[in-house]
């Protein structure tokens, strides 16, 4: 994909995730303004997104939505089709596996591990099968390499034994602090923070 800023990057996922709900819809042509009220995302900004991909348009012609899914997909990786699992499935894990298949943004979570999995499995909103963290390696889909991490404690183990069974990519929503294995990638999600930050901003907008 050569060298693309990571503001880039984050607006990726949005244009494929706009395209694939314009392709169910039967739209097959769109002009940069017209994704433009999709994303709320400037066409000039689509525009110059797209061509450090290609040239994937014609000027008054616009783009083709299935040859845009296509490109897109095959640069985000396995045509964007990601196999995920979530450990820890208590009330956030839960509410994760709620929002599962991610709307046509990034695969899906296709199981989940937990403590006291024979509980979990009985709740109405689980909607993947949910196996006891000792079942790990047992239990780890083939090819996936991503992990969705939500338990309270004992993150440190964990992470080591994902990076053992070929875990590269971590999406942190624990408050514990780790060492990130060697050829593994992590974000941190924490909603407080964000919250703040936003108080923050729309209080700088009022002064």
């Amino acid at each position: 994909m050569g060298e693309i800023s990571k503001a880039t990057l984050k607006r990726y996922p949005v244009y494929l995730k706009a395209l694939r709900k314009l392709s169910e819809e039967g739209k097959k042509k769109i002009m940069s303004a017209e994704l433009s009220e999709y994303v709320d995302i400037k066409p000039t900004t689509i525009r110059r997104d797209f061509s450090l991909i290609g040239q994937l348009g014609k000027q008054g012609y616009g783009y083709d939505v299935d040859e845009l899914i296509s490109i897109f997909a095959r640069e985000l990786g396995e045509d964007y089709d990601e196999k995920m699992i979530l450990i820890g499935v208590g009330r956030l894990g839960t509410a994760i596996l709620n929002y599962n298949n991610w709307n046509h943004v990034a695969g899906e979570i296709v199981c989940a591990f937990d403590l006291i999995p024979e509980k979990r499995n009985k709740e109405p909103k689980v909607n993947v099968p949910v196996y006891h963290i000792s079942q790990l390696k047992e239990k780890m889909p083939k090819g996936c390499e991503i992990a969705i991490l939500c338990i309270p404690s004992g993150a440190q183990q964990i992470v080591n034994e994902l990076h053992d069974l070929g875990i590269k990519g971590i999406v942190n929503f624990t408050r514990e602090h780790f060492v990130l294995p060697e050829g593994m990638i992590k974000r941190d999600v924490d909603v407080v923070s964000t919250i703040q930050e936003l108080v923050f901003e729309v209080n700088s907008m009022n002064r």
